[in-house]
């Protein structure tokens, strides 16, 4: 690959089950970049605040993010709709946004060439990244997936509970006062309703390209 292991940053933002986290995984690996996901870190909060019921939850997260090794959370299964839901009502509190936040901010400073995913990366915490992407998907093909991917993951849930989870957590996550899904001025729209991996890496990797050209190329 001509350009790998170039330090650029890219942020993929958007709504659940949209795609983002494959389409960032995606150019993460092509590319030669470091990947984050600001979800799982909510995630990963929601599991830790269900499990131990801390009297005070901004102290003991603080201390659970000091020295938190990012690849010890995907062996936890942080994908339940129980975490999903609380996930999404911790991400309305300012200071448990303001611990996670840092920890992306020491994350992408040692990592200069990185691909952060979430839901206010491009808005928020990389506001100068290089490349910026919005993904969108139809609520009844986002919920399709996130079902099937349940399903694989042994977790039993019915279709209709899938889908109004989704539709309830994208209305809390635009409306929320604090950092609200939206789309960056300046981020490419990708529209993953009727596309799959191959084409979706094709048109973010046209944008990616360019970008370096215009970093690096003189």
């Amino acid at each position: 690959m001509k350009y790998k292991n170039r330090s650029i940053q890219i942020s993929c933002d958007g709504g659940a089950a949209t795609g983002k986290t494959t389409g960032a995984k995606l150019i993460a690996k092509k590319y030669g970049l470091s990947f984050l996901s600001s979800g799982l870190l909510y995630r990963y909060s929601s599991y830790l605040i269900l499990k131990y019921r801390p009297k005070n939850k901004i102290l003991f997260l603080k201390k659970k993010f000091k020295n938190l090794n990012y690849r010890k959370l995907n062996k936890i299964n942080l994908h339940t709709p129980k975490i999903s839901s609380h996930s999404a009502e911790i991400a309305k509190i300012l200071e448990i946004r303001n611990i996670l936040k840092k920890y992306q901010i020491k994350f992408i400073k040692k990592n200069k060439g990185c691909v952060l995913e979430g839901r206010d990366s491009g808005t928020k915490i990389l506001r100068k990244a290089d490349v910026k992407f919005f993904f969108k998907c139809k609520l009844e093909t986002a919920a399709k997936r996130r079902f099937i991917e349940l399903q694989k993951k042994g977790i039993k849930i019915n279709f209709k509970t899938v889908k109004k989870a989704l539709k309830l957590r994208n209305i809390s996550d635009k409306k929320r006062k604090h950092s609200p899904l939206k789309k960056a001025k300046n981020a490419v729209v990708v529209e993953t309703s009727k596309i799959g991996k191959k084409a979706m890496l094709i048109k973010m990797s046209k944008y990616v390209e360019r970008a370096i050209k215009l970093k690096y190329v003189k």
